[in-house]
């Protein structure tokens, strides 16, 4: 066990998130460790308090408390991610290069551990992902853990501090497809309720939910944040169901689900925010949608698109529908090639 340690953050680690620049000095730590440290008070930047999720400049001072001793490594007969998990963690990349990598991520999957999460999830099988680098790829952002669909890795630091700052400053574009119980109206348009936090019930957190704030209240509404989504009814099941394109503006935690709940029409196979009601008919919450249609959540990362932070190219990913959503798909008479990528270019 080390002690309190002051660490200066250097000319070159500046502009990154903090715990992936802690857990490149203290490999023996985990997302979950950070996350605690940060949440009690003991990780502290410039002398206050900090989230795992902050990012960091050059010069700064990052209080570390006592520390466990460094992991022993492991025996180099000892597998470290079982051959199953392997496999399937390469079967879902979708397009790599020497620079980035991208997965279509199974639902279910968490994108990173923490609290609740368990230690399956995309960062811990990121090992599997080196193909021949030395270093094993960086995710450089998220999806919830039941939201499928495409992810970005990173294969460097530079690669992924660059595309780190293309997510922030929204140079990238997002579209995905949900199913919602009734049809919105109108068939087109924009959400900009902000969204507080409520705490979860769990002794760490666990359990946490948006909550809807109007946007006159913000400004006067503690802890509440500014977020807007764009959404539009690519189809619909006469009034019980529709499919919707959804791009988030900004990035808030469960944002498309907590915005499309706010308007009565939750994605479908949300328990957490009222999409998974099955008795109510019509128009609205539930859609009694039964039969055959899944009560996993409808809520998949179909495209995004961004400029290659080394070639300059603007690329454009798509993610073919999990296999829960194809079916929904098939029931209600819809297919993916019916509808426009990006229905929002279309109605500029």
């Amino acid at each position: 066990m080390s002690g309190v340690q002051t660490l200066r953050v250097g000319r070159d680690e500046g502009d990154q998130r903090l715990d992936r620049w802690l857990k490149k000095k203290f490999p023996q730590l985990t997302q979950g460790a950070v996350e605690k440290m940060c949440r009690t008070g003991q990780l502290r930047l410039d002398g206050g308090r900090v989230k795992a999720a902050s990012r960091i400049e050059a010069g700064q001072e990052v209080r570390v408390p006592p520390l466990p001793d460094a992991r022993p490594a492991p025996r180099a007969d000892a597998p470290r991610i079982p051959e199953s998990d392997q496999r399937m963690i390469q079967a879902a990349v979708l397009w790599r290069d020497d620079h980035i990598i991208a997965l279509n991520k199974p639902p279910g999957l968490p994108s990173q551990g923490g609290s609740g999460q368990g230690d399956r999830h995309v960062d811990g099988l990121a090992e599997a992902l080196t193909f021949g680098y030395k270093d094993r790829p960086k995710l450089v952002h998220r999806l919830d853990k039941d939201t499928s669909g495409i992810l970005l890795l990173a294969r460097t630091d530079r690669v992924a501090r660059a595309l780190s700052e293309a997510f922030r400053s929204r140079a990238t574009r997002k579209i995905y497809w949900a199913v919602v119980a009734g049809v919105p109206q109108p068939r087109m348009g924009t959400i900009r309720y902000g969204l507080v936090k409520a705490p979860g019930h769990g002794r760490g957190g666990e359990g946490e939910k948006m909550i809807a704030v109007h946007p006159r209240d913000i400004d006067s509404t503690e802890g509440a944040k500014r977020a807007t989504t764009d959404y539009a009814v690519l189809d619909a099941l006469a009034s019980r169901a529709s499919w919707c394109a959804l791009v988030p503006i900004t990035g808030r935690t469960h944002q498309l689900r907590a915005h499309m709940a706010e308007l009565g029409h939750p994605i479908v196979g949300d328990g957490k925010y009222g999409g998974s009601g099955q008795e109510n008919l019509g128009d609205g919450w539930g859609a009694q949608l039964g039969g055959e249609i899944s009560r996993k959540l409808h809520l998949h990362a179909r495209s995004l698109s961004f400029d290659h932070p080394v070639t300059g190219k603007r690329l454009i990913l798509t993610a073919p529908l999990p296999d829960h959503m194809k079916r929904t798909w098939k029931s209600l008479g819809w297919h993916e090639s019916d509808v426009p990528e990006d229905p929002f270019a279309e109605a500029e």
